[in-house]
């Protein structure tokens, strides 16, 4: 048989050769540096059989940038053995690998506490020190079940009953998990691990099943490594918005409606300077502003195709005996908006754009701060067009998404998701839509990657990615282009030739959903925002209670900025420290001298020392910002 390098040359192996056994036809030290092998896009554990043709990259501890090359997942079962050894009677759930780290869940027979971990994490070193190998073992449904029966652990039970074939077992020293893998050959490439910290998680982020205790942990091949990534989660944890939203006085959440944010009149300032660029450039670009129902029976949402596939992220009521759903997206309205009446070629394309309030029943399990809720202010906008029509109008909307994320100082990329296994249509239809997102991401020059099967059931999309100020990137927007739903609504154009045509829809939401969007803004800028974006861009400090009133004066003069005044009775050195805990952008103290000269003794956020301005050279400065 013969296997496939990244370089195009081929390599002659025996029928049923393995990874491994490619990496030592390759050489010797590749195949003692080798952790899996990756081939059309997914790993594998190198002890697996390879295909004849297969094409296939064999990863090594050098690949230390590769998140796949890491291989935390057997970090992972370091940190389960560990706790097995330590809580006799605990139970296993799952431990899989995430981005920057792994977690493991466990039912412990008693509470444990942070201060646990360091004990935990002594015991995986001493693992470390005594050294693990990996061995992988296949074995019958049967054999499985008999292995993690008797009650001792329902979770891998649980999870047996879902497995597919094959099913395997990974052991390490006296310690077997059930666990597809891959994993490493050996721990001697783990040269630096830590556990991060504690957080409960419901039984597969379900509030009606048990909550288990999730412990977090990284492992990387350098302490180095480790070191940085460490300072990363720290930078992290300082602009963690769950924090900074209630310390700005931003927004915050209730038990009475979890995963719904209220938000607080300065968090609405930041909404409200959302909405008004989207406003402006929807209106720039030839959007139509609309506004459609939040309920509607549960018919529609057969006939979009969200009924049955994601019934089970919609709320839910009866209405008259009959049943109804909250809306979680807007496509299906904006289908009954443009099949209201007939429409002609001449009037296509149609922008229907509309920041309607989503609500999806997302598991408590899963809700984070403001970046996954329940309700959701999507910046959603649906465009119909014709087939030649859809180049452009999907190039429009990628070129909106890179001018909008330019203008919070941040880049963007992208991922492009093909057709899935359940899609609809044919694949002629899958070819042109694929072809047509691919040519307006190359047009715009936008970085892509393939995800390969991840497109929605209806047509591929574009998901948009932006990085933030320490490197991290974020999922945003999505632009979604879509040939089946306007059929299933019977939805058609008359053509020049007065026949009736086929329609096509780009679903589109750059912001994605302006809680989220809020979120991320929040950590990227730490909670200093730009000038432009801070709900109060300037606090007038008057230095004692007979300045006030000329303080308010001030206010007036300062008029088109978003001005307030501290007054309290307390020193002016403590009001100049809390307003820059707020993170305004500019503080002016003013006393008897500022008064009677007419400037301002102004301190600049980030800055120690006060300078001195007329105040009308400061209004000049405020207008260019």
């Amino acid at each position: 048989m013969r296997v496939v390098l990244p370089d195009n040359s081929e390599l002659e192996l025996a029928e049923g050769a393995t990874g491994l056994d490619a990496a030592a036809a390759i050489g010797p030290r590749l195949a003692e540096q080798a952790v899996l092998v990756r081939s059309n896009g997914a790993v594998q554990d190198l002890r697996l059989p390879l295909s004849d043709g297969e094409k296939i990259q064999i990863l090594t501890t050098r690949d230390a940038n590769d998140p796949d090359a890491l291989l935390r997942h057997s970090s992972a079962h370091l940190l389960a053995e560990a706790v097995r050894r330590l809580y006799p009677g605990v139970k296993l759930a799952i431990g899989p690998p995430i981005e920057n780290g792994f977690y493991y869940d466990f039912e412990f027979p008693e509470p444990i506490h942070e201060q646990d971990l360091e004990r935990i994490e002594a015991e995986i070193q001493r693992e470390l020190d005594e050294g693990r190998e990996w061995t992988r073992e296949e074995v019958s449904a049967d054999e499985a079940r008999r292995r993690v029966d008797g009650g001792t652990e329902p979770y891998k039970l649980e999870l047996l009953e879902a497995a597919e074939p094959p099913i395997s077992f990974y052991t390490q020293g006296d310690f077997t998990d059930l666990c597809r893998g891959p994993h490493l050959q050996n721990s001697k490439p783990i040269k630096a691990l830590k556990l991060t910290g504690l957080a409960g998680a419901y039984w597969r982020g379900d509030a009606k099943n048990p909550q288990l205790t999730r412990i977090y942990g990284t492992a990387f091949y350098s302490k180095d490594d480790l070191d940085r990534h460490l300072a990363l989660l720290e930078e992290a944890r300082r602009r963690d918005h769950r924090r900074l939203g209630p310390q700005l006085d931003l927004f915050h959440f209730s038990e009475h409606s979890p995963g719904s944010p209220l938000w607080h009149p300065k968090g609405m300032t930041i909404f409200n300077e959302l909405e008004a660029i989207r406003k402006r450039e929807n209106a720039r670009r030839g959007y139509e502003e609309v506004r459609t129902p939040i309920i509607y029976d549960a018919q529609t949402f057969v006939t979009s195709g969200h009924f049955p596939k994601y019934e089970d992220l919609m709320f839910k009521l009866e209405v008259d005996g009959q049943p109804w759903a909250m809306k979680a997206m807007n496509c299906p309205g904006h289908m009954l908006l443009f099949g209201s009446r007939p429409r002609s070629y001449r009037e296509l394309p149609i922008r229907y754009a509309e920041p309607t309030p989503l609500h999806r029943n997302e598991l408590t399990g899963t809700l984070h701060g403001l970046l996954r809720v329940r309700m959701i202010t999507q910046d959603d906008a649906h465009i119909f067009c014709t087939e030649e029509q859809i180049q452009d109008e999907i190039a429009g909307v990628v070129e909106y998404a890179r001018y909008l994320y330019e203008l919070f100082g941040t880049t963007a990329s992208a991922e492009l998701s093909t057709r899935p296994d359940n899609k609809l249509g044919t694949d002629d239809q899958w070819d042109r839509n694929e072809a047509a997102l691919e040519e307006a991401l190359r047009l715009n020059e936008i970085e892509y990657s393939v995800a390969a099967g991840e497109g929605a059931f209806y047509g591929p999309k574009i998901d948009l990615h932006m990085e933030d100020a320490i490197g991290r990137k974020w999922q945003m927007g999505t632009i979604q282009l879509d040939s089946q739903m306007p059929s299933r609504f019977g939805l058609k154009y008359a053509g020049a030739d007065n026949r009736e045509h086929d329609l096509y829809v780009v679903h589109r939401a750059l912001y994605g959903s302006f809680e989220r969007f809020v979120g991320i803004l929040i950590e990227h800028y730490a909670g200093a925002f730009p000038f432009w974006l801070a709900p109060v861009q300037v606090r007038v400090i008057p230095v004692g209670a007979g300045h006030r009133e000329a303080a308010h004066a001030l206010r007036e003069r300062l008029g088109a900025s978003r001005v307030d005044i501290d007054e309290r009775d307390e020193t002016v050195g403590k009001r100049i420290r809390d307003a820059e805990l707020e993170k305004i952008p500019f503080v002016l103290v003013y006393g008897d001298k500022e008064v009677e000269n007419d400037e301002l003794s102004i301190r600049e956020r980030g800055e120690e020392e006060l300078t001195k301005a007329p105040v009308e050279d400061f209004i000049r400065q405020l207008a260019t910002l």
